[in-house]
């Protein structure tokens, strides 16, 4: 019988983490986080299972455990046809950053980049806590809080790798004045579990903005995408953008070969992700929001056409709450965004797959369940009917055949102790085991 974790050691060590980092903020006297080369940032409990057992904050924050949508569906302003499979809309726009260094430099068309700088400066917020590459290891990331705009177009791109930006919502707690929050769906889900809790964190969260996300490779899928173009030591990167700079812009890597001379490869964003993804993490394949359901405001890629290389980058923007829609109408009234209402067939049509893969999902978890191992538990975000309606015959059957090599090949059965490294530009080593 298969049961929901009872310890942070459990989600970390069972694959079910996504890296957050929201339980290290929830104890921070016994939780910390690593980085783990084969999985990604993942919490080290000191002391044994039962230390963490004691403090049930770290737990209920986490969305590896569960995750919950209490959307009020009855609300006549949100848009219910697309609601099982995309969450809670309130208005559709597609459109860029009217300021043409943050278009170009975003990952699109730099929207989410352009709605925190609003913030900053019309709306009166301190800062904005995202994900930025670190500066002694780019190929790493840390959690920073920007406040200016030199800060918040240093830190632009999307990072196809780790990420744990909620350990670093006391900077939140600590700011003067209210905050915006960027992360991964996960991320966003891990803050809105967390403000309830935490009534000092859920006064100073002013936005949340969550990007569509495909799903988080592991630091190895970067080492090892470094290796393939000829950068075997990865202490002698300089400087690393999966994309950006464009749309969809590049993956870029500039190091110092062993001769001592500079050196730039890049490859095409399609390229760079289809060789990333084969090292997406565990808890990726059976997540049932990969468009930022519990957000205020979720951003992606039209991917409903095709982009040409002539294209400058435009976002989708969704509002899901009415505080993302007063900051949407008002970015676009004040000039900081171009933004047109959007046909709702676009955002099925740029992420066409969204049905199927809650589908998947459900699946995913009744064979896990079956094979007695630890899963989530998901309220309000419905999966079994697309898992009845969107799936054909040999694809149940496939979600269930694959499991079975997939737990095999990920060793789901056994615990995975995880392995941080001290010595970050050595991240291809483990060399601290916790």
């Amino acid at each position: 019988m298969s049961r929901t974790p009872d310890n942070i050691r459990d989600v970390a060590e069972y694959q079910l983490c996504c890296g957050c980092g929201a339980c290290a903020f929830a104890d921070p006297e016994r939780i910390r986080m690593v980085d783990d080369y084969r999985f990604g940032r993942r919490p080290v409990v000191n002391g044994g299972a039962t230390e963490a057992d004691h403090h049930p904050d770290a737990l209920r924050v986490c969305p590896g455990v569960h995750l919950e949508q209490n959307c009020d569906w009855r609300d006549g302003e949100l848009i219910r046809n697309l609601g099982s499979a995309w969450g809670p809309i309130r208005a559709l726009y597609e459109g860029h950053a009217a300021d043409d260094e943050i278009r170009q430099a975003g990952s699109s068309g730099g929207a989410a980049s352009a709605l925190a700088w609003y913030c900053l400066t019309k709306l009166g917020f301190h800062g904005v806590l995202h994900v930025a590459a670190r500066p002694d290891t780019p190929y790493l990331n840390e959690t920073v809080l920007s406040t200016t705009r030199e800060q918040l177009l240093a830190r632009t791109g999307s990072r196809y790798a780790p990420a744990s930006p909620c350990d670093g919502m006391q900077m939140i707690v600590e700011a003067p004045e209210p905050c915006v929050f960027i992360g991964k769906p996960c991320d966003v889900a891990a803050v809105q579990q967390t403000r309830r809790l935490r009534p000092e964190l859920n006064e100073k969260i002013g936005l949340t903005i969550a990007f569509f996300c495909a799903g988080v490779p592991s630091t190895q899928g970067t080492l090892d995408l470094l290796k393939s173009l000829g950068v075997d030591d990865p202490a002698r990167v300089e400087s690393l953008r999966y994309r950006g700079n464009g749309w969809p812009g590049r993956f870029v890597v500039r190091y110092v070969d062993a001769a001592g001379a500079n050196q730039e490869h890049s490859l095409t964003y399609d390229e760079s992700w289809a060789f990333l993804q084969r090292y997406r993490q565990w808890r990726c394949y059976i997540c049932p929001d990969h468009t930022g359901e519990f957000a205020d405001i979720a951003v992606g890629d039209p991917w409903y056409r095709t982009v040409t290389e002539e294209e400058r980058g435009d976002s989708l923007c969704i509002a899901r709450t009415t505080r993302g829609s007063s900051v949407l109408s008002d970015a676009l009234r004040d000039g900081y965004m171009h933004l047109e209402r959007a046909p709702l067939h676009i955002l099925p049509g740029s992420s066409p797959a969204q049905p199927n893969s809650k589908g998947m999902v459900w699946g995913r978890l009744v064979a896990l369940s079956a094979l007695g191992l630890p899963i989530p538990r998901y309220v309000g975000l419905p999966l079994f009917r697309f898992w009845l309606r969107n799936l054909s015959l040999p694809r149940k059957l496939r979600a269930f055949a694959t499991i079975w090599r997939r737990v095999r090949e990920r060793h789901l059965r056994q615990r995975q102790p995880v392995h941080g490294t001290s010595d970050v530009t050595s991240a291809a080593r483990p060399v601290e085991r916790v």
